[in-house]
């Protein structure tokens, strides 16, 4: 039987809502089509944006959205998609898929979007393509009140009150598609160009870094994987001649990690795998608690108290494409699998969130690892929106110490992983969140936890479970899903005890 120690007396830090952030870019069917169908569509919808789909991103609390890359962020000019949509340019989406762009997805749409799902505003603007001058125009058309010709080119485009940009990232893989700069070039750039991020609502204040309320909270670009000279050159400039701490003018690093088995080149199937698959995937997946330690031990020299947040913006399975598709189109089906790589993360996150301030899973609809696939007018919930829909209460609540006994498990020596991965946490009401998922595709294991520091008087528990291939498809929307799941709360002693199936991802609520 696996011992599991939760000391919810030891509250660690608050696990920041923004973990548990979303990445939609101008790739495939993931804004038009999954997002967007337009004001005319059959679909039903409101201002364009499906409400199917809203919906069901209400259910989950996005409390974040990254727009509009990604790669796509630094060849995109936001002038172009502002206006009357028919006379919006025309372009090549060059990265993804070769298609035309129409623009009718613009800045208005997305803080239209955001305002329906009720989440925070995460811009991406272009460093490697743009300039100064474009990404200061665009705060400004986005943020500032007054007289001024930004403010009123946006009043004549039908919104004369300011938005609320909650977060500006400086670029994108400015390492590689964002220009192919040196970390220190690269640097020097982002010193550059977020002066002119102006705050213009008067909001300049950092004390708590991601605590601000009002700012804009700026994000510069990261390393990718395990590039730590990146994070080494650009946390050197950064902090260089400036006094004590430069988080006045930067509030997180980003990081870029995917889930790959096989080669980039074939990367695999998202359906069809093995056991030996199966175990490979997780161990790469992770891979992620060892990113962050690292490149959080070089941040570390340089911002010891860690008001610079680590950013993992674009995360989760990359794997070929579905038979039949466009390959430019990242298109990929969601099993079992998928929910137990998502469950991975959010714990490695909740467990590092002192430096993970912000992470976006990608992506939000029909592209690589979405929590939603659509097809004309159905929409299916994917096996990692369910994870989601269970982890989000460990949104803004605080951490707590716990730990939990594992054994290796697999099929290969090289890639074995701990048969068991845990988070939890207490929020504003008192309530004990606990995160467990077995990693098992044939095993099932007894737990028993010892919960001290808390008087739990009763518990009750959702489980996700299912065969490791297991998806839901347009013909079986729900075939893999939650239902309740047995615990037994000794209220006495504090103990709770249950049996985790294998492949499964369970939440348990404890209350006083």
């Amino acid at each position: 039987m696996a011992k599991y120690y939760i000391n919810a007396a030891n509250r660690k830090n608050r696990i920041n809502k923004e973990v548990y952030g979303h990445f939609s870019e101008h790739l495939g069917r993931c804004i038009y089509e999954g997002l967007y169908v337009g004001e005319n569509s059959e679909i039903p919808n409101v201002n364009g944006m499906r409400s199917d789909v809203v919906e069901a991103l209400k259910e989950i609390q996005v409390p974040v959205l990254r727009w509009p890359g990604g790669c796509f962020a630094d060849e995109y000019h936001w002038k172009d998609g502002i206006g009357p949509k028919e006379k919006r340019k025309k372009m090549i989406n060059t990265h993804w898929g070769g298609v035309v762009e129409d623009n009718s997805f613009g800045t208005h749409e997305f803080m239209e979007l955001c305002r329906q799902i009720g989440c925070e505003t995460y811009i991406n603007g272009n460093v490697g393509s743009g300039t100064v001058q474009e990404m200061s125009e665009w705060v400004e058309y986005m943020t500032f009140k007054g007289v001024s010709p930004m403010a009123d080119l946006r009043a004549k485009n039908g919104h004369e009150e300011p938005w609320k940009v909650d977060f500006f990232g400086v670029g994108n893989e400015n390492w590689g598609c964002g220009g192919n700069m040196t970390p220190e070039f690269y640097a020097n750039e982002y010193r550059r160009y977020q002066t002119y991020v102006r705050q213009y609502d008067g909001a300049t204040t950092y004390e708590n870094g991601f605590d601000t309320q009002g700012a804009i909270r700026k994000i510069a670009c990261g390393p990718n994987v395990d590039d730590t000279e990146w994070t080494e050159g650009v946390m050197k400039t950064l902090f260089r001649h400036c006094p004590d701490h430069f988080h006045g003018n930067a509030d997180g690093l980003s990081l870029h990690y995917y889930t790959h088995v096989g080669t980039f080149e074939d990367k695999g199937s998202a359906t069809d795998f093995d056991e030996n698959v199966w175990y490979r995937t997780l161990a790469n997946t992770l891979y992620m608690e060892k990113l962050i330690r690292m490149h959080g031990a070089i941040m570390d020299q340089y911002d010891p108290e860690k008001k610079l947040g680590l950013i993992v913006d674009e995360w989760g399975t990359w794997f070929d494409v579905e038979p039949g598709t466009n390959p430019g189109f990242l298109y990929q089906q969601n099993t079992m699998r998928d929910a137990l790589v998502a469950c991975i993360n959010l714990n490695i996150f909740n467990k590092h969130s002192d430096r993970v301030k912000m992470a976006c899973i990608a992506q939000m609809v029909n592209v690589l690892q979405s929590v939603i696939l659509t097809e004309g007018p159905k929409m299916v919930k994917t096996p990692t929106w369910h994870v989601f829909n269970l982890f989000k209460d460990h949104q803004g609540a605080e951490l707590v110490d716990s730990c939990i006994e594992t054994e290796c498990i697999g099929t290969e020596e090289e890639h074995m992983v701990p048969n068991l991965t845990e988070s939890a946490s207490v929020d504003a009401d008192g309530k004990l969140t606990i995160t467990i998922g077995n990693l098992s595709v044939s095993d099932s294991y007894p737990v028993e936890t010892f919960i001290t520091g808390f008087a739990g008087k009763k518990a009750c528990a959702q489980i996700l479970t299912n065969e490791m291939h297991a998806m839901n498809t347009f013909d079986n929307p729900e075939n893999v899903k939650t239902a309740d799941f047995a615990v037994d709360l000794n209220p006495e002693d504090g103990t709770l005890r249950f049996e985790i199936p294998a492949c499964s991802v369970v939440r348990i609520t404890v209350e006083e």
